[in-house]
């Protein structure tokens, strides 16, 4: 047993166990978050371990009427041979940032047998429970990153509350804190996915969103429909034309030309490279009866996530249960419509262009109403600097026998955007311990223990080639 696996035994898993335990309910699900005090309950007991930890500091920081945030520190460290401060020990490489959240999704619903979304239960090689993958894990694993890498810049860990509802408070902490983080060099998110537990992915860009309700209502109130129909429009309809504009009704292409970018040809590379590496990977999904994919070219289908817009219905208002519904036409309609946008697309203009689109030369002139908005622009890593690239190399071949493979994420992840736009000069590398079957958000939520040890493993090896150069 290697002196991580011992020290993820010994020292993490009691208190990831404990941070499960805290129902830290993100703020967008839990209106009395601040009185309920889970949060900041949360972010103490991951702070209280950080400090007791040789080299590390750690603090909750809480802005008025913000969710808290821990800020922990490790100085510098110098490899062997390196304590004269010459360039490449660490000491001129700037800060590290680590990027993490300790709030979670809602229980969602009855979980199996023997599990719980508050309790943690380790079995068969896997911690389960809310929060254990998403993303409990990373403070623990980056610490005992720094504890096994030989060197490292001074590094400093973001742990929020607040990414499951989009980061609200996120900026207005890395305002606050911009003196204290100096010049950051390298930013680390801990908050991907792993396609397989057969190697490092490596999340290359992640796209945006913009979501929005939009009502059509053609009465003041409801009218019998064998009296009504036929003479007032029906708002359903008139709302299936608004759609037809927006996304093609057959292919299901957004046609949006605001929410439109150029595919760059080395991310057409890299889908094509993580289609080979696991084939069927993007259409593994519980497909109903006979329902089958948009298309059987992986590839493509890895493009169609990560790098096209698509639309998606995710809610609905106006409209009755089915055993309920009366013979009546409908006075309005409401569908919560939510765009995924490829990184390039920034979520404003697309959003003022959504509302043009959908308000202009609207059918028999109903009432049109688009807002509710919720925005997050997509993002794209810079090209790798020669050290990571190398780093990488080596990550494949010592600690997982395969090397790393980058694609890009079909979701979001606001906090890695809001940095981006910090420190443009920044080397970003996005990954996780969780994978395909971690069921993050869902029921049983869980983490491979397996993999936590070789990510990291991983993380320890970055840090040491970040500080050497």
């Amino acid at each position: 047993m290697s002196d991580i696996e011992k020290r993820w035994e010994s020292d993490v898993l009691p208190s990831l166990s404990g941070l499960i335990e805290i129902p830290a309910v993100s703020p967008a699900f839990d209106a009395g978050w601040q009185e309920h005090g889970h949060l900041l309950r949360a972010a103490e007991h991951v702070r209280d371990w950080i400090a007791a930890q040789d080299g590390l500091t750690a603090e909750v920081i809480r802005l008025p009427g913000r969710t808290p945030l821990v800020f922990a520190e490790a100085a510098a460290r110098y490899g062997e041979g390196e304590a004269d401060g010459r360039p490449g020990d660490g000491a001129d490489r700037g800060t590290v940032v680590v990027y993490g959240h300790l709030d979670k999704q809602p229980p969602l619903g009855n979980w199996s047998p023997g599990l719980a979304p508050w309790r943690a239960v380790v079995r068969d090689g896997r911690l389960y429970g809310r929060g254990a993958g998403d993303d409990g894990y990373a403070p623990y694993a980056t610490v005992l990153a720094l504890a096994e890498s030989p060197s490292h810049a001074r590094t400093v860990l973001l742990l929020e509350t607040g990414e499951e509802s989009g980061s609200p408070d996120l900026d207005a902490y890395l305002s606050e804190l911009a003196d204290r983080l100096g010049d950051v060099t390298l930013v680390i998110g801990l908050d991907s996915a792993n396609q397989d537990y057969e190697r490092l992915w490596l999340t290359t860009s992640l796209r945006g969103a913009v979501q929005a309700n939009v009502t059509v209502r053609v009465l003041d109130q409801p009218q019998h429909s064998g009296v009504a129909s036929g003479i007032v429009p029906s708002s359903f309809r008139i709302m299936r034309q608004l759609l037809d504009r927006v996304e093609d009704p057959v292919t299901g292409m957004v046609t949006v030309p605001e929410m439109n970018v150029a595919i760059p040809d080395a991310r057409r590379d890299e889908a094509a490279a993580a289609a080979a590496a696991r084939p069927g990977a993007a259409a593994s999904f519980p497909f109903a009866g006979r329902t089958h994919a948009v298309t059987e070219d992986d590839a493509e289908l890895l493009l169609n996530s990560t790098w096209r817009p698509t639309l998606s219905v995710i809610g609905a208002a106006g409209m009755p249960e089915p055993a309920v519904a009366g013979a009546v036409l409908r006075s309005e309609t409401t569908l919560r419509l939510s765009f995924r946008t490829p990184p390039g697309v920034r979520a404003t203009v697309a959003r003022d262009a959504l509302v043009r689109i959908l308000t202009t030369d609207v059918p028999y002139d109903a009432v049109v109403e688009v807002g509710d908005f919720l925005l997050i622009d997509g993002w794209a890593a810079p090209p790798s600097a020669p050290w990571l690239t190398a780093a990488l190399d080596g990550i494949g071949e010592r600690v997982f026998g395969k090397p790393c493979v980058s694609v890009g994420q079909g979701g979001g992840i606001p906090p890695i955007g809001q940095l981006a736009d910090r420190y443009p000069a920044a080397q970003f590398l996005v990954t996780g311990a969780v994978g395909p079957d971690s069921n993050m958000h869902g029921l049983d939520e869980s983490l491979n223990l397996a993999q936590a040890y070789r990510v990291t493993e991983a993380l320890s090896m970055v840090l040491a080639a970040h500080a050497q150069g």
